[in-house]
């Protein structure tokens, strides 16, 4: 088809369209194609992907800044009270716990409860756990999650076998002075450690009670 033959037509097609009055018409229909029509036509589908990010992308993006702004605010409420104020929250916890779990063991073997030898085994040893809470919550603990991970792993394992153990094998006395202590250190360890961890040592600690064939209670 040739250049100058469809002008023509075009030009013709044009000075013929009027309306019964004279008026030429806004559009005219044809079907002619030029040169852009046909180029659109034969115009290959872009398979290249998305040039952007897709709507999963954005989620994601999303839900990191979500979380960081979590980790954020929990950094910031810790940082806040510093390690001096969890050691004193957790020693206060865990001096707690110690005299819960002396008042349990006294209960278990049908002994009167002696409170003044209790409250004083407590008072005992909220300072050893306000030092070392305080020493495990500086900055220089928290630099090597890894380790501190690793250092509650050995000790609430250590410290969960050694309960079972001694339940099941030791005389009544020797378990109401080692229990308390020792089942406070337990439980401390699981709650510092991250989620992995303190599922992997609540696992050993039950093979180590199904192995030995020791009963829990």
């Amino acid at each position: 088809m040739a250049a100058g033959n469809r002008k023509e037509r075009r030009a013709a097609a044009k000075n013929s369209a009027t309306t019964s009055n004279g008026a030429s018409t806004s559009f005219q229909s044809t079907d002619e194609l030029d040169e852009d029509a046909v180029n659109i036509l034969l115009k290959h589908p872009d398979r290249a992907g998305p040039k952007g990010k897709t709507l999963f992308e954005l989620a994601e993006e999303r839900r990191r800044e979500l979380n960081k702004g979590k980790e954020t605010e929990n950094n910031d409420a810790e940082d806040l009270i510093g390690p001096a104020g969890n050691a004193i929250l957790y020693s206060i916890s865990m001096a707690m716990l110690h005299l819960t779990l002396d008042v349990i063991v006294y209960n278990q073997y049908r002994e009167e409860i002696i409170w003044p030898e209790i409250f004083k085994r407590a008072g005992t040893a909220l300072p050893i756990f306000f030092v070392l809470v305080y020493l495990l919550h500086v900055d220089t603990a928290k630099r090597i999650p890894v380790l501190r991970n690793l250092f509650f792993f050995v000790v609430s394992i250590a410290a969960g076998c050694y309960m079972i153990y001694s339940g099941n094998v030791h005389g009544y006395f020797y378990v109401m002075k080692a229990a308390p202590p020792i089942g406070a250190f337990w439980v401390w360890s699981v709650i510092e450690m991250d989620l992995v961890y303190a599922t992997g040592s609540c696992l050993v600690i039950i093979g180590y009670l199904w192995w030995n064939g020791f009963s829990a209670f």
